[in-house]
């Protein structure tokens, strides 16, 4: 049995822990900083730091070539970093028009840093990364503190290996923070599972509420099993344990809930519009699109929800208990999968007949109902749902794995851990050689090679107990460079190529809408990924297409994943040839300097001559443009750096503004272009964004620049 080190065993109700002894030099903080905890070996606290240097050097590698990534959470940064009140309601655009699909916390730390350091790449990328070294940094710490810093140490390398992660904490999607997050979350619920702390519960439920303020809904995915996991096993009596539950719901609801009272509560008519609603209010975003939407496919204004369980899963993929591991979800995070499901068996049949208080058990427990309910929720869910929401199942599998693999090794004398051990290696392997056969050409040799090295590991495992000390150790590095050679590979891949859009998927170009690599549609809330058209079937590599604009100059893409050329041609009021429904005018332009996708997908790419067309006179006008769809009104804004209104909010189906409410801001003399093409329909030809775009070429001239069309409007045209 795995034993814990004495100052983290749980104390009767009302005792303090003992504090460390400190001695002479070995008391100063620069000390504690490097040599880490007394029971600590003299390299845990240097390898610590080290791996936590490793990671953010890795993940800042190549940084730049991403550009802007997605431009539509760029813009929000950008207009951020401009305007107060675009920060606080996360504005798409500082003039404060509409606001993009989901409350603004993952915006802040983009928007301050662009405060600070400018509109750049680094500026919108880098605080991404920050939170993956943090979120490394909190997972070594709850596994350390109940195991030892080889656990640790094995998860942080787990989580930083793990493609999807590898994508996401250098994209900047509201992904990374929530991973962060949820991971403050259960460490804190440890803590507290320790001596029955109500601080620590407390910590638990701010983390929860900003985890809310940055992507609603997931955030509360763990809570279910994380509160019956204290309430049956936390060190203290039954009563108090319930009122910290609830002083901790409290807590929750408070640190997620003032800033959606306040916009609740705010005069619509001066704040900016709640995009992703229909009726402008952000509890209808919550508990709509953005909730139950999510989880029945129900969900107005949407391209299209997913199937019911079993079923085909409409644009977002098959729905069901393998999805996880399919074709488009595999190669993303189902790597260690099944390692972390069996160590986690393993770790709770060890620990079951621990006393009730038994901190290694929680440990398990709270870790793998976390890993077990995110999944599901995942696998079932009818709504949209992208490659790239599994980074939240990566820090629960690693800690998983960190704390499972050492237990067990901690007991290799005993023949059925050598067994579990080898039986892990091997099963992931195997594993591992199945996702590398999806992508054929993308180091033939690696496959084999984890096969091999993995049943060799296994079989040494399995023979441990009977082993000197090196030749144990070698078994260990063997079945350890089996078992993470597939991930790192996809991870470091990942590493080396830059990717924009609103679909973005980690690892080699694979075969598959929306796999890795691929291209995929986006919906409106996410916004992007794994969506089909109708009518198309796989297609081998990713797509290539223009760099949005707003990409930094100079800073070339070598390799960009999540585009798709733009396609020329465009239908009045119509729709394009193989355009999802709802897509109204097309995708107008799409060479240099067009259009681009204009909007759905991927944003514009913007040329010198439409730059310099919406940069003159830009002052004199509250938007220097509007533009129907998020993604495209957000290249124009990056390009110009001035505001420019999105037309029915992500995917052009918001009713945002009216026509009337638009005829009025011409008038008023603060709308000065029109972009044609991108996004739109709004549902069809009666929809908002259709009626604007109808009246506005019907009224106004065309002024070309490069291969877009804008309309003047203050140039009406002559009648007759």
């Amino acid at each position: 049995m795995t034993t814990l080190h004495p100052d983290h065993l749980p104390a009767p109700p009302g005792a303090r822990a003992p504090a460390p002894a400190r001695t002479g030099p070995n008391g100063s903080l620069a000390h504690r900083v490097w040599r880490g905890r007394p029971e600590d070996p003299r390299w845990a606290r240097p390898a610590f730091l080290a791996l936590l240097l490793v990671i953010g050097a890795a993940y800042l590698w190549n940084l730049s070539a991403s550009g802007y990534a997605n431009s539509f959470y760029s813009a929000a940064a950008q207009a951020g970093g401009r305007s107060w009140k675009a920060f606080f309601f996360g504005s798409l655009d500082a003039a404060n028009a509409i606001t993009v699909d989901k409350p603004p916390a993952a915006l802040w730390p983009m928007a301050l840093s662009v405060r600070i350091l400018g509109l750049n790449s680094w500026a919108i990328l880098a605080p991404q990364v920050l939170m993956g070294v943090a979120t490394a940094g909190v997972l070594y710490a709850g596994v350390r503190r109940r195991f030892n810093a080889a656990a640790g140490l094995i998860a942080m390398a787990v989580f930083a290996l793990t493609p999807v992660v590898a994508l996401m904490f250098r994209f900047n999607n509201p992904d990374a923070l929530l991973a962060l997050l949820m991971t403050v979350t259960v460490h804190c619920v440890l803590r507290a599972m320790e001596h029955g702390r109500t601080k620590w519960l407390v910590w638990a439920g701010v983390a929860v509420g900003f985890a809310f303020l940055a992507k609603t809904l997931q955030a509360f995915l763990i809570l279910p099993p994380l509160a019956v996991l204290y309430a049956v096993f936390a060190p203290v009596p039954v009563r108090r344990r319930l009122g910290q539950l609830a002083l901790s719901a409290l807590v929750t609801v408070v640190a997620g809930g003032w800033w959606v009272a306040i916009v609740e509560l705010w005069p619509a008519s001066s704040r900016p519009y709640i995009g992703g609603s229909q009726n402008n209010s952000f509890l209808e975003l919550t508990f709509g699109y953005n909730g139950l939407g999510r989880i029945n496919g129900d969900e107005t204004g949407s391209v299209g929800g997913g199937g019911g369980p079993g079923g085909p899963g409409g644009q977002w993929g098959e729905t069901g208990i393998g999805r996880m591991f399919n074709s488009e979800i595999g190669g993303q995070i189902s790597w260690l999968l099944p390692a972390a499901l069996i160590l986690l068996a393993a770790g709770v049949w060890l620990t079951w007949r621990a006393k009730r208080t038994d901190t290694a058990r929680a440990a398990f427990l709270a870790w793998g109902s976390s890993l077990l309910m995110t999944a599901a929720v995942f696998s079932f869910m009818a709504g949209i749902f992208h490659q790239y929401y599994t980074v939240a199942l990566a820090p629960y599998a690693a800690a998983l794995i960190g704390m499972g693999a050492t237990v067990l090794w901690e007991e290799r004398s005993r023949w059925w851990a050598g067994a579990a051990l080898g039986v892990t290696v091997a099963v992931t392997a195997y594993w591992a050689y199945v996702l590398l056969g999806r992508t054929p050409d993308y180091l033939p040799w690696l496959r084999t090679a984890v096969l091999v090295a993995g049943i060799v590991g296994a079989l040494g495992l399995l023979l441990v107990s009977r082993l000197g000390r090196r030749p144990a150790l070698l078994v260990v590095a063997l079945g350890l460079a089996a078992s993470l050679a597939g991930p790192s590979a996809y991870a470091v891949s990942t590493l080396n190529t830059g990717h924009q859009g609103s679909i973005v998927t980690a690892g080699p170009s694979a075969g598959g809408m929306g796999g890795p690599g691929g291209m995929g549609g986006g919906g409106r809330g996410a916004p992007g990924g794994g969506m089909r058209f109708p009518g198309q079937g796989n297609q081998q590599g990713g797509g290539m297409g223009q760099p949005p604009t707003g990409t930094p100059p100079g800073q070339g893409q070598p390799q960009v994943q999540g585009q798709m050329p733009g396609r020329p041609g465009t239908a009045r009021n119509g729709q394009q040839p193989g355009a999802m429904p709802g897509m109204g005018e097309g995708f107008k332009g799409g060479a240099p300097g067009g259009g681009g996708m204009g909007g759905l997908l991927n944003g514009a790419s913007v040329g010198a001559e439409a730059r310099k067309l919406l940069e003159k006179n830009a002052d004199d006008y509250t938007w220097a443009a509007a533009a129907v769809g998020s993604q495209n009104a957000a290249s124009y804004q990056l390009a110009t750096g001035d505001p420019v209104m999105a037309i029915g909010g992500f995917n052009g189906s918001d009713p945002s503004p009216t026509l009337d409410r638009f005829r009025q801001y011409v008038e008023d003399g603060k709308i000065h272009y029109f972009i044609a093409g991108g996004t739109g329909g709004g549902g069809g030809n009666n929809g908002t964004s259709s009626q604007i775009s109808s009246w506005v070429e019907d009224t106004f001239e065309e002024v070309p620049a490069d291969s877009a069309t804008f309309y003047d409007l203050t140039r009406p045209k002559e009648s007759g």
